[in-house]
């Protein structure tokens, strides 16, 4: 291969670091309409009474909305699949708020200092009522989040509104009560995540515009084009086909942006008001209102025998998905079946969920998607699971890994690890931290004391049997391609990936593939880039366009050649003739009869086509050329794929951590991480998600909390209050890869995008534990915190002594 699995420069490279116009506001008409929201101060009240007269009246207002003047059909913001799995709670503005910044109207005005005093001057009567913000109260509270009769859940998935359940299950192989009262030795824990933003950079941000069709042209920075149709034609109650989704450069998403938190206030204001308009939000908003990761508390018991070997796991997790239930039941489900796959030997095991409303901002898609919370709990359990055998927690995993071939327990969408190479990502990992030497502690004086700690993980490619990725590719009449992808590049460099794939299925250089980024219009469909797809699914949909569009230009070239296409191939720059090619006499032969008349008038273009057939060969340029008239055959291919399986990728991360023992300070030393992802299409790109994934999970372990008051009112909305790791925080990140080889992915490919986010939470809490005998099981884990754990073991330690003299 020329370009696959070579570290080639993203395609936009030089675009971005340029500071070239190709984000949304950048792109958005100049005469747009200033969009904000008048949002709610309670957690939980109804609307009694809203007066916008006198703020009509400020100049250059244009419109504002409040419920009475919007459609009351309910639908749901989630970027998923059709039939959605999240409930339809929603309506563009309701009477019942939900949570503090809860929307209760909408403005849109000439200038953002109009709509900024129009927004002053609105005067609501709320009738408050006590929220609901404890998960471990929410279930079965007699205040409701959602009392409505019009709440709806397509699929049955245990949800009731009346019960404050968004979704509710167990599934259960075996009888693991029975087996773990056989193991030797047991763990019971309750570990607790919080929230988390994405904090990507650029905020979510929508421009709506009418064309001269009378559609509605949406311009958004979002993951998923083709379901924000979906979803602003069922917001707007109108067809779906009134809407075109243009999704220009993204920056960044991670999950956010699978939620179309900002696209149906602009969209409303310019379907009612035929204006161009546009929103974006402040970092207050991403803060307050935006879909911020599910806040979970899970318990896990576990047993191992004699031996070492994980007999079963016992896995309950509560998650809240808050004010509304986007992504409520698929996270919850990856909390288990990413981590107890993690452990082929389990005879049993049981996993049960549920899934709360509370009054506090809705949860969404992160990047990890449940699995990063499950993956925390269940690799902590049996870290401690190892120590309590008196074992290193690196053989421990190295005897129940999963292995090629070998089975995956609780996983549904694989039965078997077709390709893993988890056992070589663990040796190499050892090796680069040099684990041996420095488990599990070493004690540096001054009350210093280093530990390490390690995680394996593992996720997913796609959601089998759902997701779609969808390309087209052309042949342009200079001899180029333009392909054509319904896949979302938010950063990650799938354009470039697309465009390498591209580039060697056609044995054409890369600059001579041009990739055109999602309309929906135009673009083929795909689900989006979300549910580490994009690769995966995408690219095998290339690698069939291509293939099928090769055979086509085989075929155009045979009749121009007047060969049967049988014995031509094809090798990039042009078609050429070799009668020792095999044929299959089963097919149909397709040999070129003698030029028509029509063809006899372009007699001076195929001179030189004519030169080439003497040496039984044509150029693809004269092909391209010879496409454009008199021609039946279409050089154009539009593909689709979609997996029955979702091969998991996997992970072993391990951390080295220096922690003060008197202030509980943890400084991140080392980290190192080792990922089977298949086969790497672009090796440069892979290491900067792992870099970027790790520094995310740093960030959950160490500092990121979204954090409320006892009203429901978040604490910490800008940076200043809510600390992301920068930098100089993150210490030392070592990246090395182990390749499998995934026959079901584009040239042996799996995915990455979300795998790499999942091991820092549970191997720093191991290495934090081996430094200072502190067994922390909630997130964050701060100074106050370790602190705190060292003191009480401090005093437990002397009242033992005491009791002992």
């Amino acid at each position: 291969m020329k370009y696959v699995n070579q570290p080639v420069r993203k395609t936009d490279a030089m675009s971005l670091v340029t500071g070239k116009p190709v984000y949304t506001d950048d792109l958005a008409p100049r005469d747009c309409l200033i969009v904000k929201i008048l949002r709610s101060p309670h957690a939980n009240a109804w609307v009694e009474d809203i007066k916008t007269g006198t703020a009509e009246k400020v100049a250059g207002i244009a419109c504002i909305l409040t419920y009475k003047d919007v459609p009351q059909k309910r639908f749901t913001l989630a970027g998923q699949t059709a039939p959605e799995m999240s409930p339809d709670d929603r309506l563009i503005l309701d009477r019942h708020v939900r949570f503090v910044g809860d929307a209760v109207a909408i403005v849109a005005g000439e200038t953002e200092e109009a709509v900024d005093k129009a927004l002053k001057r609105i005067r609501v009567d709320y009738r408050v009522e006590t929220p609901v913000l404890d998960i471990h109260k929410a279930k079965d509270n007699p205040i409701l989040v959602h009392p409505e009769d019009d709440w709806k859940l397509k699929i049955p998935l245990g949800g009731d509104n009346k019960r404050n359940l968004c979704a509710s299950a167990v599934e259960e192989h075996g009888n693991v009560d029975e087996v773990l009262a056989k193991c030797k030795y047991t763990v019971e824990r309750t570990y607790h995540t919080r929230a988390n933003q994405q904090t990507m950079m650029e905020t979510f941000r929508t421009a709506c515009y009418m064309d001269h069709f009378g559609r509605l042209i949406v311009l958004s920075s979002t993951q998923i084009p083709f379901h924000v149709r979906r979803i602003v034609g069922r917001a707007l109650d109108i067809p779906a086909s009134k809407v075109r989704v243009i999704k220009p450069r993204i920056g960044g998403g991670f999950g956010a942006k699978q939620t179309s938190v900002s696209e149906i206030y602009p969209a409303i204001v310019t379907w009612k008001t035929g204006r161009p308009s546009k929103m974006i939000f402040s970092r207050y908003e991403s803060m307050i209102c935006s879909s911020p990761r599910h806040e979970m508390e899970i318990t896990v018991r576990a047993g191992a025998d004699e031996n070492g070997i994980i007999k079963a796991i016992d896995l309950y997790t509560l998650s809240n998905t808050g004010a509304y239930g986007e992504h409520s039941s698929t996270t919850v489900g990856l909390s288990g079946h990413k981590s107890i796959a993690l452990y082929r030997h389990t005879e049993a095991y049981r996993f049960a969920f549920d899934v709360v409303y509370t009054n506090v901002q809705a949860a969404g898609a992160y990047r990890g998607y449940g699995a990063t919370q499950g993956i925390f709990a269940v690799e902590s359990a049996v870290n401690e699971l190892a120590h309590k055998m008196g074992m290193d927690p690196v053989k421990v995993k190295e005897m129940n890994m999963p292995i090629e071939g070998g089975p995956l327990p609780g996983y549904p969408d694989v039965p078997y690890a077709q390709s893993c190479s988890m056992d070589r990502c663990m040796a190499r990992a050892k090796e680069m931290m040099d684990w041996d030497s420095k488990y599990p502690c070493r004690d540096m004086g001054n009350g210093k004391v280093r530990g390490v700690g390690v995680a394996m993980a593992m996720q997913g490619s796609s959601i089998a049997g759902v997701d779609v990725g969808g390309a087209d590719i052309k042949l342009n009449e200079d001899g180029s391609y333009t392909l054509a992808l319904g896949c979302t590049d938010m950063g990650t460099g799938c354009d470039t990936v697309m465009a390498q794939i591209a580039a060697d299925c056609l044995n054409t250089p890369m600059d001579n593939i041009v990739v055109f980024s999602v309309d929906t219009d135009i673009s083929p469909y795909d689900s989006g880039s979300y549910a580490s797809a994009t690769t995966y699914t995408t690219g095998v949909a290339v690698m069939k366009a291509c293939e099928e569009l090769k055979k086509k230009i085989c075929k155009l070239g045979a009749e121009m050649m007047e060969v049967d296409e049988r014995k031509v191939d094809f090798d990039g720059s042009c078609v050429f003739y070799d009668e020792t090619l095999e044929t299959d006499d089963g097919a149909d032969g397709n040999a070129a009869g003698h030029m028509t008349d029509a063809e006899e008038c372009y007699s001076v273009d195929m001179d030189a086509i004519s030169s080439e057939n003497a040496q039984k060969k044509v150029s693809l340029k004269d092909i391209a050329l010879k496409s454009t008239f008199f021609n039946n055959i279409e050089l154009q291919v539009v593909k689709q794929h979609s997996s029955p399986i979702s091969p998991p990728p996997f992970m072993v991360g391990m951390a080295e951590v220096e922690v003060d023992t008197e202030t509980g300070s943890v400084d991140v030393l080392d980290y190192v991480a080792v990922v089977d992802c298949g086969t790497p299409i672009n090796p440069n790109l892979a290491r900067v998600q792992t870099e970027g994934g790790i520094a995310q999970g740093i960030g959950m372990a160490l500092w990121e909390d979204v954090q409320y008051t006892d009203k429901g009112k978040i604490r910490n909305n800008s940076f200043m209050q809510y600390k992301i790791p920068t930098r100089q925080d993150i210490g030392n990140i070592r990246v090395d890869f182990e390749c499998s080889y995934e026959k079901s992915g584009p040239f042996g490919a799996k995915s990455i995008g979300e795998l790499v986010i999942d091991t820092p939470c549970p191997a720093l809490a191991e290495a934090i534990y081996n430094a200072t005998g502190v067994r922390l099981t909630e997130l964050p884990m701060t100074p106050e915190k370790i602190a705190m754990e060292i003191l009480k073991n401090r005093e437990s330690t002397r009242s033992g002594t005491k009791v002992e003299e």
